[in-house]
């Protein structure tokens, strides 16, 4: 694994529960523990602000924005890594609405929130993930694609780009246009765009899957065999892309009539799908028992960890939302000696530090206590 990037320093201004905040952080493993209600996971979300997107909780900025503040939020975060020192800034100020998220590096607009990628790439497992494999194909798709952003910093574009034309072409189906020349327009965006995605997540699941292959057969975090359920995806696999993007323009292009009695567009990679399987079992994840699919998770988001640091020569940032309670003995000291050896920062959450009393003398221990964070007294 490449050196470690981690932050040094975090500080938030109005975000959630925190008037004000400033806190040092140490490399590796740093354990935020507090009562319910307390905190925590707002910290991980501001961390997870240092990326492109709404974070983990995909909140709107107005929830964000402390209760009783003015209506804006900050954070800065000071970042250390084997490129040296950077300063990274990002949030929104009163009044710019749900747009208006700006990024600044090192005291300089950013073009986009694309550019933190340059600096550090950040991954998280949170509680409302723990349903992925049970729930809708939305949900693994989002998944999907903030993998395969991790280590493609161009896929969040492509997908916006999309988003925006598929937009553009059920407006003209709900209204009933005939304009042809509009829908071919908007369809040639499509095709480029949904094609470039389905190469993009086709392989990211090609690496992970191998990824995956290197964990140990009889592990704590099962093998997962991944696959991808999507027209565009199965045909870049095999065919040139040029070629693909002129089947689906021409399959939106004669669909026009189906979509425009359903409302929307019916074929395209807004429609493809995760699909996971429990190796050892050879059953379907979502036919598998609660803590089966959790583990089998834990596996794929530490397969990717390791992906991205290979891929993209810096460790990544993990954020593992209440991990330790929904993980035996066993696969806790399993997860804690992974992270180690990942050489990520991880930063990992719970009501009782007990869970994670393995780590003493190995990672950083804070207590959070409603919009107050320090030192925990009997690490």
């Amino acid at each position: 694994m490449p050196a470690q990037t981690h932050i040094s320093k975090l500080t938030l201004t109005n975000f959630r529960n925190y008037a004000a905040l400033a806190i040092d952080l140490a490399p590796g493993a740093v354990v935020f523990s507090g009562d319910n209600g307390a905190g925590k996971t707002n910290l991980l979300e501001a961390i997870s602000f240092l990326t492109p997107g709404r974070g983990l909780r995909r909140a709107l900025y107005a929830d964000v924005a402390r209760e009783g503040g003015d209506g804006g939020f900050a954070l800065h975060a000071r970042l250390d890594g084997p490129d040296g020192r950077v300063e990274i800034g990002t949030g929104v100020s009163v009044g710019e609405g749900e747009g208006g998220r700006r990024v600044r590096i090192n005291g300089a607009t950013a073009r986009s929130a694309e550019d933190m990628l340059e600096w550090l790439r950040v991954v998280w497992l949170t509680p409302a993930m723990d349903a992925l494999f049970t729930g809708p194909a939305a949900d693994r798709r989002r998944f999907l694609d903030r993998l395969v952003l991790a280590i493609d910093p161009g896929h969040g574009q492509r997908a916006l780009d999309y988003e925006k034309a598929m937009r553009g072409r059920n407006r003209l189906l709900t209204d009933g246009s005939r304009d042809d020349r509009w829908f071919e327009a908007i369809e040639t965006q499509m095709a480029e765009t949904g094609v470039a995605i389905a190469a993009a997540r086709a392989e990211l699941v090609r690496l992970l899957a191998a990824m995956i292959d290197r964990l140990p057969d009889t592990g704590p975090f099962p093998q997962a065999d991944i696959s991808l359920s999507g027209d565009l995806e199965a045909e870049v696999s095999s065919a040139p892309a040029v070629d693909v993007e002129e089947r689906f323009r021409r399959a939106l292009a004669g669909g026009r009539d189906r979509d425009r009695a359903a409302g929307r567009t019916l074929e395209g990679p807004h429609r493809s799908d995760l699909l996971v399987r429990h190796r050892p079992k050879a059953m379907p994840a979502e036919l598998c028992s609660t803590g089966e699919q959790k583990a089998l998770l834990v596996g794929i988001v530490l397969s990717h960890a390791r992906l991205t640091g290979e891929m993209s020569g810096m460790t990544p940032i993990l954020l593992l939302d209440e991990i330790a309670a929904h993980l035996d003995g066993g696969r806790r000291a399993a997860l804690f000696s992974i992270l180690e050896e990942l050489n990520c920062q991880a930063f990992m959450t719970g009501t009782d530090a007990a869970l994670f009393s393995s780590l003493r003398g190995r990672a950083q221990f804070l207590t959070v206590d409603h919009g107050t964070v320090g030192p925990t007294e009997d690490a």
